[in-house]
Order: C-alpha cells, then structure tokens, then sequence
C-alpha cells in the first residue's frame, strides 16, 4: 500500500504520523503569560537537538477546530520562556487532563492538582510532580501554516537542569526509578521499560 500526503485530509494525516511514530516521548511543557497565569500542555512531537549548545525541541499543532495557535506558543512567543517537565508513570492522568482545551485565564496546575515549584533561572514554574525539568529559553520559532493540521517547531536552549537525587548516579539518570511513558496512538501509552535491549555498537 502507498498513500500520497497530498491525497488526505489533515486528520486522516495525522492519525498516519501518529501511528507510525511510535513511542513519542512527552514534553509537558510549561509556561506563563503576561499576566504570569500558568499553563501546562503536553506535546508528544518532541525531542533533542543537540548537546552543545544544548537544544530541545517540540511542535505545537494549530487548534484543529479553527487553526488558532495554541495557549503554549502564544505564551513562549510573548516571554521567551518555558519549561519542559519529564513526565513519569505516576503523574500520567494529570498531564492527559492538562490536554483539554482550557480557556487561557484557567491555570491549568491549580485545575488538576498539579503542585508549582519555582524555577531557578526562568519565571516560568516547574512542575513539582515531575522528576526532571529543563529550564529553557526561546532560541527559534518556525512556523509551518496557519491552518488546521499546520505546527510550528519551537526551539529551546536549556539553560538549568534539575534531576532528583536519588535519580542522578555518575551522570546518569536512572531510567528505572524516572518510569518515562511514551505515547502511542489514540489514547494509548507506553512505558518503554516494559521489554528492554542491548545492542553494543563495534
């Protein structure tokens, strides 16, 4: 079976990208607006660029009811700041929550039980429940239409990491103790420890 992009509907798209790309990672994002009311997103378009300088990225999709950009990148676009909690297995129902559409005056933390946390270098707040956060800054936005279905790419530098000691051990997190869920299709998640391998690279 062969399927040209051009052919389908931005929805039927996705569902292809969706369930082909799998597990995604989930950057739980964090952010304020002007009026330093907190928002928290998740985002399961998300990974790593590079280490030095160190850059992360993930895509907010265009709202599919009307192509508006989403409450997430209106808020970075405006502070230049956000911050990207790791979600564990024990916070996954709160962070699904955070994915409904709130009105943007709604902190989305309060609404779910979340706990804020002060940051150390950005004025956005972590999320307490969270094992590993990345403070980051706005290093590039790219847009890709304004449509429903289009994204943007949003480029983060982290400029301060926090890790829960017992997670640390000589500069490595221990992924066992971190419980990381992926994202699959629908509403489907993963947690990638369930069956794991080796392969030593020669």
């Amino acid at each position: 079976m062969e399927v040209s992009p051009d052919t389908l509907e931005w929805r039927d798209a996705y569902k292809l990208l969706i369930g082909s790309i799998l597990p995604r990672p989930i950057a739980f994002v964090s952010t304020i607006d002007e009026n330093g009311i907190a928002n928290a997103a998740p985002f399961s378009f998300f990974t790593a660029i590079c280490a030095d300088p160190m850059l992360i990225c993930f895509s907010p999709m265009r709202r599919g009811s009307d192509g508006a950009k989403k409450d997430t990148l209106l808020n970075i676009e405006k502070t230049k700041q956000f911050v990207i909690n790791i979600v564990s297995e024990n916070m996954a129902k709160q962070m699904n929550d955070c994915a409904v559409e709130f009105a943007p005056e709604v902190d989305e933390l309060e609404v779910t039980g979340l706990t804020k946390e002060p940051s150390r270098v950005v004025k956005v707040p972590r999320i307490k429940e969270s094992l590993v956060h990345l403070e980051c800054e706005l290093y590039q936005v790219l847009d890709f239409g304004d449509q429903a279905g289009a994204g943007s790419l949003v480029i983060g530098k982290v400029l301060n990491i926090h890790v829960k000691d017992e997670l640390f051990h000589n500069g490595r997190v221990d992924t066992v103790k971190l419980q990381p869920i992926g994202r699959m299709a629908g509403n489907t998640y993963t947690n990638p420890l369930g069956k794991t391998f080796d392969i030593i690279r020669n």
